[in-house]
């Protein structure tokens, strides 16, 4: 599905803080850094809830980020113009980067389709949500799912509500729904789990604070890795707070590169590179100048590197036996050297 793996997608978010110039910038840093992917996020706040200012419309929870919010506020804060969509994606693809969004709800759909985006992500809130997946599933095209808090129930409906619809590629991702999580809540032995149980490929959406979280992703088979990014988190940004900055963002992207080339084959007996090494493997040496004749000791036989005589495991067999010819200190033992 991906032509790099583990593929690794730059989500901007609103880090932008609806300044254009400064998600072309980001944009712009995102390709230096090496990433595959920029996402975005399609709604406005009336797509997401109701403009009400009390109760549950409010962020409650005192340890997030954006506690003490009114939800359609932050959302109206946090969004990225429909506007916008397409002179950043056309920006981004000229840079080399596959260029596509999160869609919340139908509208959203029906827009990126009208931009021929090449592929949908389902955020991990949005992953009960079966008229969506159903819409995402229509367009026939490949769809990355965060599975965030769903229970394995849920993942199965979601996977039958595209799968009932058609064939599209599909990759899940682990995803741990908390802003920022901590490295310890990431379960990552749940992805590869995942992986076996649907028969999917998997990835990981990745909210920690840097880059070990997506490393050993890598290694348990992730193929895409998703970050959110920032230019600069002293800056400020709606996600700056476990968003990846430049710098570090190239640093996830070239050691998670390094991790998935070192997973490699199932190999034994060394690489092709290793065979050359093969000669400093240890084997028996004669440690002295002998006559013929001479019954050789372990005082006469020496176990050390080179590996160009016999082997250590033929100690035993050639103590004891006899010399059928001279022999010199520094040489290696050979059968034919023994009556």
């Amino acid at each position: 599905m991906f032509e790099n793996t583990p593929f690794v997608i730059a989500e901007l978010s609103g880090n932008h803080d609806q300044n254009f110039e400064l998600a072309k910038s980001m944009i712009t840093a995102a390709a230096k850094a090496g990433v595959d992917a920029i996402k975005l996020q399609t709604y406005t706040p009336d797509t997401m809830t109701l403009d009400v200012r009390h109760g549950e419309f409010m962020v409650s929870e005192s340890d997030s980020l954006w506690y003490g919010s009114n939800l359609y506020d932050l959302y109206a804060k946090a969004l990225t113009p429909w506007e916008w969509h397409k002179p950043l994606f056309d920006y981004a693809e000229s840079l080399g980067l596959v260029a596509f969004s999160s869609p919340f709800d139908l509208s959203a759909v029906a827009f990126l389709e009208s931009l021929d985006v090449p592929l949908y992500k389902i955020a991990s809130f949005e992953m009960t949500d079966i008229p969506l997946i159903q819409a995402v599933a229509k367009t026939g095209k490949p769809i990355i799912m965060s599975t965030g808090m769903a229970s394995f129930e849920e993942i199965e409906e979601a996977i039958a509500a595209i799968r009932a619809i058609g064939d599209n590629p599909l990759t899940l991702l682990k995803c741990t729904s908390t802003y920022p999580a901590k490295i310890a809540d990431s379960n990552l032995l749940t992805m590869a789990d995942l992986a076996k149980r649907t028969g999917c490929s998997v990835g990981l959406s990745d909210h920690t604070q840097g880059i070990g979280a997506a490393v050993a992703a890598t290694a348990l088979g992730a193929t895409v890795i998703e970050k959110h990014f920032v230019l600069d988190r002293s800056a400020g940004g709606v996600d700056a707070a476990f968003s990846m900055e430049p710098a570090e963002m190239k640093a996830l992207v070239e050691t998670c590169r390094s991790a998935k080339e070192a997973l490699g084959t199932v190999t034994y007996g060394g690489s092709e590179a290793e065979q050359k090494a093969k000669k400093y493997r240890r084997s028996i040496y004669i440690t002295q100048d002998l006559p013929s004749g001479t019954v050789l000791s372990d005082q006469h036989l020496k176990i050390i590197r080179p590996s160009l005589g016999l082997a250590p495991k033929h100690w035993s067999e050639v103590v004891g036996r006899t010399l059928a010819s001279d022999v010199q200190k520094g040489q290696p033992l050979f059968w034919d050297l023994m009556e």
